[in-house]
């Protein structure tokens, strides 16, 4: 049975989808792969597939679920032909299956989606059954998302990080997983509470392939840069500029290295003079990205990110001595924070602008999967508000903040609607 993939392809997602294609490239798939931008291309593309099973891939994060439910009901509404599988992948999948199912996908992919999309691929292809694919959740014949056996967690290198034949070059994913345990974010949730990374040689391919076709850049995905090659809170300075050493050798003359800028960040205790200036020696960057999220330490340590605020602002004074302007994040409006743990934030927000950072500014978001899912925020006042626009209005903080406090209402909504509590189904195998 032939069996056609088509991806409803997003701006804001393209990392994780070119993991799934280059999956299906490395075990030898040749499944047709067309890519939807647009709901009605989606759907135009599915309605034009040849192949006897077509099988339509989403991905999206939690605040975006909605829209994406949305989308979908359009893509079905265009949509007449049978044989047609919508699945839902990524961070709220994994979270909130059942509420993916009720959102009206067909199938839900749990956690990393590799090794599922490999199986379930051969599994339409064979018309096998598709409770014997492992990372699934099915719609059962009452409605209920009953769980396949968990996929395996394999190591980094088993996987590239995005297809070579078909080009959607991107981002390396050095590494996977995040001892951090911090309470508002999915990550250590998704992936594992521990750093998975990925070797030498096999960045080195990747970065191979990609200047075999003209490409000069070479960014990286990781929960924290300063972590590669260590098992631990400590950075490794010599796994680190192993490998920056061994990327800058595989480029050409002109080929830049970005490192601890978009899409990745360090941690504000990783920020050394020894690290900076480490990093000026290879990389083509002038800004890294630092992860503060607040000024209060009452709040940082009830949120569990493993730091005080002094270690930001030493971090910022650093970075700028050695030639970096920082762009540090804050979360605004955590669990339990009050009037004091947000002037705390203002005051090292107002304070690191003046040194010459910029301030990245978002709001809480109480995310499915995370221990702070089910949390309330903090209310926001509106001089909190006045004092982010002020610092906005001058060039130094910019973000969405005022988009995330609206997708927090609907997460919230969201949790209250699926508690945690109600029992999962698997199925028998």
């Amino acid at each position: 049975m032939q069996v056609g993939m088509v991806v409803r392809y997003r701006r804001a997602v393209t990392y994780g989808v070119h993991a799934l294609l280059a999956a299906l490239e490395a075990a030898g798939d040749e499944s047709q792969v067309l890519l939807g931008r647009t709901p009605e291309e989606t759907a135009e593309l599915v309605e034009g597939c040849g192949a006897d099973r077509v099988l339509v891939l989403w991905s999206f994060y939690s605040p975006d679920a909605e829209a994406m439910a949305q989308e979908l009901a359009t893509v079905r509404s265009l949509t007449t032909r049978p044989g047609v599988l919508h699945i839902a992948g990524g961070v709220h999948a994994t979270a909130e299956p059942q509420h993916v199912i009720d959102s009206g996908w067909d199938l839900a992919g749990i956690g990393e989606g590799e090794s599922t999309i490999v199986s379930l691929v051969a599994a339409l292809r064979s018309e096998g059954d598709l409770a014997a694919v492992p990372g699934l959740a099915l719609r059962d014949a009452d409605g209920t998302a009953v769980r396949t056996p968990a996929a395996p967690q394999l190591p980094l290198d088993a996987f590239p990080s995005f297809p070579d034949v078909r080009r959607n070059y991107g981002p390396i994913e050095i590494t996977r997983g995040c001892r951090y345990t911090c309470r508002f974010c999915q990550t250590p949730f998704m992936f594992g509470g521990q750093f998975r990374h990925r070797s030498v040689a096999s960045v080195v391919s990747h970065v191979e392939k990609m200047t075999a076709h003209g490409l000069r850049d070479v960014r990286f995905i990781t929960p924290t840069s300063l972590s590669y090659g260590s098992p631990g809170p400590d950075a490794d300075l010599g796994k680190v500029e192993e490998l920056l050493s061994a990327v800058k050798d595989a480029l050409p003359a002109d080929g830049r290295v970005f490192f601890g800028s978009f899409p990745s960040e360090v941690r504000p205790e990783h920020v050394s003079p020894d690290a900076m200036r480490m990093l000026k020696r290879y990389v083509a960057n002038d800004n890294i990205i630092i992860g503060a999220q607040s000024g209060s330490d009452r709040i940082l340590k009830a949120s569990g990110r493993g730091h005080a605020a002094e270690p930001v602002r030493d971090a910022v004074r650093i970075a700028l001595e050695h030639g970096f302007r920082p762009n540090v994040d804050f979360i605004f409006g955590m669990p339990g924070e009050n009037s004091e743990d947000q002037e705390a934030s203002l005051r090292l927000a107002a304070d690191l602008a003046e040194l010459g950072a910029r301030i990245h500014t978002h709001t809480f978001m109480p995310l499915p999967g995370t221990p702070w899912r089910d949390a309330e925020p903090a209310f926001i006042p509106l001089e909190t508000m006045r004092e982010l626009d002020r610092l906005a209005q001058r060039g130094d903080a910019y973000g969405h903040w005022r988009k995330q406090a609206e997708h927090a209402v609907r997460l919230a909504e969201t949790a209250k609607a699926y508690p945690r509590r109600t029992r999962r189904r698997r199925t028998g195998l």
